[in-house]
């Protein structure tokens, strides 16, 4: 499976001129790939003033996404503020190439800047089958969290959008590794670069690592759209190898 990593500057609660920006950047690609993956809020920047851009599922970024995704015959991931039933959430949207939509709303709200004062607390985890894969999706402060992130279902990758600050990047850094490593697993970061309207700086960091720890790309702090490819096999042959999992402890969450 060929992945493409999106690291951008976002402009701040404006989706129209993020929308238009990130259309820019994904059709001069040049190669065809299977999944397209964008930061977390990639259309507004990481606000705490859901009022003023929240969308609903029907909104106009989400149907431009499932537009990008039949146009570019591939999926589409990202996560967005959604307003549903009355609450915010900052949902994750994974689009399939037929339009077709799941999601994940953000489990570990960042109280750190008060998210957990607007938006409302996702409970499930998503497991997305595509492409003979099986991908755990989750949101920037889920990977402080390794036990809902715990390998309990077999994937075969997991997946981080986000909005993670400079200051900040050596927990960045070395979270994505020890999550590929105690799942052995696939794991995807993607995170933007620049500065949001709180002044906060951002210099990316998007990588991918394998499940023994080892970079398929390393650490990226320039604005561009980064391509990796997953190869199944090998993560098997591994597994089979030396079949960590295999040893896990049992546990469930309440």
């Amino acid at each position: 499976m060929k992945i493409a990593l999106v690291q951008t500057a976002l402009i701040w609660e404006n989706p129209m001129e993020n929308r238009s920006h990130l259309a820019h950047k994904i059709n001069g690609m040049m190669e065809e790939v299977d999944l397209i993956v964008l930061p977390e809020m990639f259309s507004t920047g990481f606000t705490m003033n859901p009022n003023a851009v929240a969308e609903t599922m029907q909104g106009e970024t989400v149907l431009w996404l499932q537009h990008l995704a039949k146009a570019k015959k591939c999926a589409i991931t990202g996560s967005l503020v959604i307003k549903e039933k009355g609450k915010f959430y900052n949902r994750l949207v994974f689009v399939f190439p037929d339009g077709k939509i799941q999601h994940y709303d953000k489990r570990h709200l960042f109280s750190f800047a008060g998210e957990d004062t607007k938006y409302t607390a996702g409970k499930d985890k998503l497991i997305i089958e595509y492409k003979g894969f099986k991908i755990c999706p989750l949101i920037c402060y889920d990977l402080r969290f390794p036990v809902f992130s715990r390998n309990s279902e077999n994937y075969d990758a997991l997946l981080y959008v986000a909005n993670w600050p400079k200051i900040r990047n050596n927990a960045w850094d070395i979270l994505l590794k020890a999550r590929a490593v105690e799942n052995m697993s696939y794991v995807i970061g993607v995170n933007r670069v620049g500065f949001d309207g709180n002044k906060h700086e951002y210099n990316g960091h998007s990588q991918v690592v394998d499940y023994l720890g080892d970079y398929l790309l390393e650490p990226q702090q320039t604005e561009g759209v980064f391509i990796v490819n997953f190869d199944k096999q090998k993560l098997l042959k591994s597994r089979k190898k030396m079949a960590f999992l295999d040893d896990k402890d049992e546990f469930a969450l309440h």
